[in-house]
C-alpha cells in the first residue's frame, strides 16, 4: 500500500482570490494596509495566524495576528458570498484523484493549513470527501514545515513515510514532506515558482496533474 496525501488550496483547489479578498477585509479592518496578492499568495498552505504574522512582518503570531485569524474565520463564509470568489477545482485533478482511488493499493488523504471545516466544506461541495480517507488540518497540528500532518496521517493508516507520497504545490509542503521521510512531489499550477519548489526539496515537479501518475507506482 501507499499512501498520497494532497495538499488543497493551491493543489487541488485555485482559491487564492478568496483567501486574499478575505486577507483584505481583514487587513483593513484592522488598519493596516491593503496586501498585495503575491503576498497572500506567498503565505497559502501555513496555519492562519501564523501567515498573518508572516504577511504583516512579524517574526512570530503575537496575540494581535491571533485576533486578526479569528476576524478572517469570522467574516470568511461572508465574503465569500458577497464577493463571488470560490474554489474552482483545477483541471484534471478530478480525473487524477478518479483513477487513484480506483487502484486497490493507493490510500489518499489530505495535509493542509485549512480548518478542518474549511477542508470538509471544499471536499463536500466537490463531492471529494468519500476520496479522503486520513486527514489532517491547521486545528490538529503544527503549521507546515512541521512533519506531523504527514507522520500522524502515515501512523493513522500503517504506513510508513517511506511509502508515503507528500503533493503540494508550496515549498512548505515539499519541506514537511521531506521532514517527514515521505517523497515530495511539487505541482506547478499553484503559488510556487517550480524552481523554488526544487529549491525546497522535491524530487520531482510536474505541470500537469495527468503527469502526477507517472510517479504514483
Amino acid at each position: 500500500m501507499k499512501l498520497v496525501l494532497f495538499d488543497c488550496d493551491g493543489t487541488l483547489v485555485d482559491s487564492a482570490g478568496l483567501i486574499h479578498e478575505v486577507m483584505r477585509h481583514t487587513f483593513l479592518a484592522f488598519g493596516k494596509p491593503e496586501p498585495a496578492l503575491e503576498t497572500t499568495k506567498s503565505i497559502i498552505g501555513l496555519t492562519l495566524d501564523i501567515a498573518i504574522a508572516r504577511m504583516d512582518g512579524k517574526p512570530h503570531a503575537d496575540d494581535e495576528a491571533v485576533a486578526m485569524a479569528a476576524h478572517y474565520k469570522a467574516v470568511f463564509a461572508d465574503v465569500r458570498r458577497a464577493s463571488g470568489f470560490g474554489e474552482i477545482m483545477f483541471d484534471g485533478i478530478r480525473e487524477v484523484l478518479d483513477a487513484l482511488i480506483a487502484r486497490d493499493d493507493i490510500w489518499l488523504g489530505a495535509v493542509t493549513g485549512k480548518s478542518r471545516r474549511g477542508l470538509e466544506m471544499i471536499l463536500e461541495g466537490h463531492g471529494l470527501k468519500p476520496h479522503f480517507l486520513f486527514c489532517r488540518t491547521a486545528d490538529e497540528c503544527p503549521s507546515k514545515p512541521h512533519p506531523a500532518m504527514v507522520t500522524e496521517c502515515c501512523d493513522e493508516a500503517g504506513i510508513a513515510p517511506r511509502e508515503t507520497i507528500v503533493i503540494g504545490d508550496a515549498i512548505y509542503d515539499m519541506q514537511m514532506a521531506k521532514a517527514a521521510g515521505a517523497t515530495a512531489i511539487g505541482v506547478s499550477w499553484g503559488y510556487a515558482k517550480a524552481d523554488d519548489l526544487w529549491n525546497a526539496g522535491a524530487d520531482a515537479v510536474v505541470e500537469r496533474p495527468a503527469d502526477l501518475l507517472a510517479y504514483i507506482h
